[in-house]
This record gives structure tokens, sequence and C-alpha cells, in this order.
């Protein structure tokens, strides 16, 4: 009876810590395949993170670079149409003296009251004081010209670094949003990792339980149920035993 009652306690005590560790085992390696899984996916997704940061770098870096070309482009253009336009007032003043200076010339030779007055160039002075005049208005037009397509340029130039002066700023803030996120995904798999491996210990631990309850609980030779059924039989030819050497007729 004692050994009886000790096997069943034992029996139960198998039944009880078998099944508990079976559901910890299920558990701790679903939990373990789940943070696996989950660790994966952040892995992938930082990855992934750090590829578009520095696409955004570069066009960032690239934007900036066009901007500084750019603005040296204008200096210099700027700086030749300034000289272009100095030059043409230049020759405008020039081209108006001379023509000036030979007008008086020609009117003061024209009413001259000498019996024979200077005739000089007079027969070319039209075409002399025309071709002046073709220059000067040719100077003129080179300011005006020149004067409009420097506002042009200026305008372009004011209207590029405005659109890409917007497109870096609205790149510069997904960068850090980007970055952000990456530092809460590296933060998440940290802690992911860290979860893992405590999961994967006890796992470890259930399943080295386990182990010994195998040994001590299912690795016996025969189950519990054949035990009994033994031990049953046996108590029963020990008391038949007992009734022969009592005397008893056990027939």
């Amino acid at each position: 009876m004692e050994t009886a009652n000790a096997e069943a306690d034992h029996n139960a005590f198998c039944s009880t810590e078998l099944a508990t560790n079976k559901q910890t085992r299920e558990n701790k390696a679903a939990k373990a395949e789940d943070l696996a899984a989950t660790a994966d996916k952040l892995t992938a997704d930082i990855a992934l993170l750090a590829e578009e940061i520095t696409k955004l770098a570069d066009d960032i870096a690239k934007i900036m670079a066009e901007q500084a070309e750019a603005t040296k482009l204008r200096s210099d253009e700027k700086a030749v149409n300034a000289q272009t336009v100095a030059d043409a007032k230049d020759g405008q003043e020039a081209v108006e003296r001379a023509i000036k200076i030979l007008r008086e010339f020609y009117a003061k030779a024209d009413s001259s009251f000498v019996q024979e007055p200077y005739k000089g160039m007079q027969d070319v002075k039209g075409g002399v004081l025309g071709m002046l005049e073709v220059c000067l208005s040719d100077f003129a037009r080179l300011e005006t010209e020149t004067s409009m397509a420097e506002e042009e340029a200026q305008s372009s130039y004011e209207k590029f670094m405005a659109e890409s002066t917007e497109s870096k700023e609205v790149k510069e803030v997904a960068k850090e949003h980007k970055e952000g996120n990456r530092a809460d995904a590296e933060a998440d798999l940290r802690a992911t990792k860290k979860e893992l491996s405590l999961t994967q210990e006890e796992l470890d631990k259930a399943l080295e339980y386990y182990g010994v309850l195998k040994a001590d609980c299912l690795d016996t030779g025969l189950s519990y149920q054949e035990r009994v059924k033994g031990r049953e039989e046996e108590i029963q030819s020990l008391q038949e035993a007992l009734r022969i050497l009592q005397g008893e007729d056990i027939a």
C-alpha cells in the first residue's frame, strides 16, 4: 500500500509536471519563434532605412553642389553682364560726344562767312554721322538686351534656388524622420534580442527539465497502469498464498 501510494503520488507529480513542462516548452518555443521573426523584420527595416537615409544624404549633397555651382555661374555671369552694360554706356557716351563734336564742326563750317569755306569731308558727313548713330543705337540695344538678359538670368537663378532649397528642406525633414525611425528600430531590436535570449534560456531549461522528467516518468519500462495492474495481481497472489498457509480452502 505504501508503494502504491508513493507511486500514485509520483504518477500525479509526473502527470502535472509533464503537462506543465509541455505547456512551458510550447509557449517558450512559440515566443522565441515570434521574437526571432520580429528581430529579422527589424533588421531588414533598419537596413532599408539605412539605404534610404544614404540616398537622401546623397540627394541633399547633390542639391547643395548644384546650388553652389549655380551661384558661381550666376556671379560670373552677373559680373560679365555688368561689365557689358558699363562698356555699352561708356560707348554711348563716347559716340554721343563724337556726334556732338562733328555736328558742331559741320554746322560751323556750313555757316562760315569765309568766301570759300572749308568743305573738308562735307560729302561724307552724312555717312560718318549715320555710322556713328548706328553705333549709338547698337550700344543702346546692347545695354538694353544685356540688362534684360541679366534680369531673366537673375529671375531664373532665384527660382532655381527657391525650388531646390524647398526640395532640400523636404529631404532633410524626411532624412531626420527616417533617422528617428532607425534609432527606434535599433532600440526595439536590442530589446527584442535581449528578450529572445532570455526566452531561449527559459526554453533550454524547460527542455533540460523535460529530459529529467522523461527519464523519471516515461523511460521506466512499464506504464503506471501496467504497474498498477501488476501490483494488483501480485497482491491477489499473495492473498491466495496467505490463505493457503492459513489452511483455507481457496477452491
